[in-house]
Formats: structure tokens, sequence, C-alpha cells
């Protein structure tokens, strides 16, 4: 592994293009995903959906402030059935973002030969933003639609946000001579920044079903910045986008040097899980004695396990839920 791949592994780097007033970021991922993948011991296009989700949530994260909490969710009717992510937005300056994900599937509807996406099915995506203690929750939903995830969130970004937005994606499992194979995952995220011309109409857009899409929220001059900056973008290759002999710096050369890229401080990103026993007793909190009694098991135990990186949990059920109303 050469110094390069080492220094961009699991980051996400924030650019803006001054010509075009569109920015963007770079994301690599490479230990934090094959993390996330290893808790469980997904069927491979389970795996894609959570790898896809996870690197969209890091590119979408990057943007929340410290010690916020960004999520995702894609539900569907198909047997993928809930693919869920968090990013947590880093506790201080100059600290690691973390993120996890895990995915709720039905094995037996499963089609392995099949598209990831199309295992999703109708349904729809919701983005979610946690600010923190005494603030409302965000929440934003966008159908499924497209072909892909990336494709929901550029229809949620035009949307919801009325901002046009393109993911330019790739993910999968890699393998140098002689090494084990492991995740690896890339991307490049574009956004135009608000339009000088306000908000547009959120109904009859010219997207599919009628959502809004980015010519109907840009015109002139803006509309022929965004479409060239799109250009330039599809030229990228799979292999730019996961590295590891091209950085992102040079990359954003390689495609946009034209454009005047400038690139901002890096992001970090580590796999981390918000769970603990303590946060599982206050959600037992509910529930009363005659409920818990339902709940223990044979051996006398609660027992709990986190769905994000499988943490197993056994107490004691007397110490948990509240006393049953006399």
């Amino acid at each position: 592994m050469n110094a390069e791949q080492i220094a961009w592994d699991d980051t996400v780097l924030p650019f803006q293009l001054d010509r075009s007033d569109i920015r963007g970021r770079v994301a690599r991922l490479d230990g934090v995903l094959e993390q996330v993948l290893k808790q469980h011991n997904y069927p491979p296009v389970i795996e894609a959906l959570v790898a896809e989700a996870a690197l969209l949530t890091a590119l979408i994260g990057q943007s929340v402030k410290l010690r916020w909490k960004l999520s995702l969710q894609i539900r569907g009717k198909g047997p993928a059935r809930l693919i869920a992510t968090d990013y947590y937005g880093p506790s201080d300056d100059g600290e690691p973002a973390r993120i996890r994900a895990y995915a709720s599937y039905d094995a037996d509807r499963l089609d392995l030969d099949a598209p990831p996406f199309s295992q999703i099915g109708e349904g729809y995506m919701a983005v979610m933003i946690d600010q923190g203690e005494g603030m409302v929750p965000y929440q934003g939903f966008t159908p499924i639609a497209g072909t892909s995830l990336a494709d929901c969130a550029q229809t949620y970004f035009a949307q919801s946000e009325q901002l046009p937005t393109r993911f330019a994606l790739t993910f999968g499992k890699s393998q140098v001579p002689g090494g084990n194979s492991h995740w690896r995952a890339g991307g490049v995220m574009l956004q135009h920044m608000p339009p000088a011309g306000g908000s547009v109409a959120a109904e009859g857009g010219s997207g599919e079903g009628g959502l809004l899409d980015h010519t109907d929220i840009l015109a002139g001059e803006e509309a022929e910045n965004w479409t060239r900056a799109n250009v330039l973008l599809e030229t990228v290759e799979e292999m730019e986008l996961i590295g590891p002999t091209v950085t992102p710096t040079d990359l954003l050369v390689r495609l946009f040097h034209e454009e005047q890229p400038r690139v901002f401080d890096a992001q970090t990103v580590r796999f981390g899980c918000s769970c603990s026993e303590g946060k599982v007793r206050q959600a037992m909190s509910i529930y009363s004695q005659k409920d818990i009694r339902k709940m223990t098991t044979p051996e006398g135990v609660v027992t709990a396990d986190c769905q994000f990186c499988s943490a197993h949990y056994e107490m004691d059920p007397k110490t948990l839920g509240f006393e049953a109303i006399k």
C-alpha cells in the first residue's frame, strides 16, 4: 500500500468550482466500508446496496455541523426492506466523523442475479438531520426513482432542496496480487449553489413521475455551467474514483482544471456506533414489568442486539422497565 493510498483512504474532500458556482466533494472509503460490512454476513446484492448508501451518506453528511447526525433510510416493498445509515459529525474540530449502516431484508425473496437496486421495489428515501438536544429533527422524503440510490439522492435534492445535484460513484471488492480482497468505494458529488433566481414551484417537474429536474431549476448561464460540469464529470473512470494511484486533488485537476477547482480541508471518516447498555436500558424504560417478563429468556435475562454493530447486551430483568400500575 503506497503513501497516497494511506493518506486519502476514508476521507471526504470538499471543493468548489469557482468559475461555475458549483460545490462538491470527493470521497474515498476503504477501511470504514470494510468495517461496516464485516459486522454482518450479507448476500452480495445487499452488500452492494449498503456500500452505495454508506458512500452517499459520507458525501452528503460531510456538510453537517459538529455533533450533528445525518441519517439515510431507504424503505421498500421489495425483498430489501430497509437500508439505514447514520453519519455523526465530528465531536470537535480535527476529530473524525463516524458512520454506520445496516440492512433488513427477506432472504427468501432475494433475486441474487438481479440488479441490487431492483431489490428495493416501490418505496421512499428519507433524509433526516438531528441537530442535537432541544432541536426539532429535519426530515425530507423522496420516492424511489431512477436506477440507483444515487438517482434517488439526486431527486431528493432537486425536489426537497431545489439544488441540482449529481453523483458519480463506484464500489466493490478490490484485491492486490497476493493480498486479501477488501471493499473500496469512491465517488464525486457535484451540487449547484442556490440559483440566483430563487426558488421554483415544487410541482409539475419534468423528471420521473413529475418530480423536479435540474432543467426546472436552472436557466441561462447557470444551466450552461451545470451542463458543462456534468459533461466533464462523465469522463471520470472507475479507477480514478477509488484510487489508489490518483489522489482526489489530482482527480479534480484532471476533471475540472478549467473550472478553477479550490479545495478545503479533508474530513476523516471512521466506523463508529453509538449504541450502549445505557441506551438499551433507556429504551426498555417504557415497558411495564409484565412486558419485561415476556422478553425474558429461559435463562432469566433480557437480551438485545445492535443492528448496526452486532453488539450483544444481557441484562437483569429486575433492573428494567417501570413498576406495573396496581
